[in-house]
């Protein structure tokens, strides 16, 4: 017979819709005010818990905030991980596979990255994780040229250069056309051209012809 009370499980059940709660409440929160200016207060409001509630998952906001990034950087990892491109990025559908990725996880949680890169300036324990953040993403795309350059394909330059210049472009091109207001070209940039026009970028820089007789043409003219 059911007393009515709680069972451990329900209880862990509550528990856990209390933390989801509060986190998709930071999100909103953090989108429209700015980490900076977010207050716990303002979260426990918006996620309609009391504050009591937001200390029994989290110690402060900044702990909240890891959450986040470590929630997202886990899905982006889950979704290379099983895409059926694979990750030979000198075919052309791994590459585009890569870049649709990083362009949709930098729109659904353009709030966690402004806000990484808002306690990033007053934080040196964030400015150390947004470092890490690329590192990790540095040595990953380093890691994907040096097998291709094992496997015998021309590369245009060092991999590790390589991949330093791959995530600065696709990071810069998500700040300007997600983060920011986009180029003045007088249209919107639906998704699919985003991802298209640095795949044909990237895959030419990659694969095009002619890497070695340019550099030599260009060698010839100097002298």
């Amino acid at each position: 017979m059911s007393t009515g009370a709680p069972t451990g499980g329900g209880r862990r059940a509550r528990a856990a819709q209390t933390e989801v709660l509060l986190k998709e409440a930071a999100r909103r929160v953090f989108a429209r005010k700015g980490y900076l200016e977010a207050k716990i207060t303002d979260i426990t409001t918006e996620a309609g818990r009391s504050v009591g509630s937001f200390y029994r998952h989290f110690s402060d906001k900044e702990e909240i905030l890891k959450a986040l990034l470590a929630d997202f950087t886990a899905e982006a990892g889950d979704e290379l991980a099983v895409h059926e491109a694979g990750d030979d990025l000198s075919q052309e559908p791994a590459l585009r596979a890569r870049v649709a990725v990083y362009w949709h996880t930098y729109r659904a949680h353009l709030p966690e990255i402004r806000a990484l890169g808002q306690a990033a300036l007053v934080n040196p324990g964030f400015a150390e994780q947004l470092a890490q953040i690329r590192h990790v993403e540095l040595q990953t795309m380093r890691e994907h040229f040096e097998r291709l350059r094992a496997a015998g394909i021309e590369l245009p330059g060092d991999p590790a250069v390589l991949a330093s210049a791959f995530n600065a472009l696709l990071e810069g091109f998500c700040e300007v056309w997600i983060a920011g207001s986009g180029e003045p070209i007088g249209r919107a940039l639906p998704d699919d051209e985003a991802i298209d026009t640095i795949t044909g970028l990237l895959h030419h820089g990659l694969t095009g012809s002619g890497h070695n007789g340019d550099r030599h043409a260009h060698q010839a003219h100097r002298l």
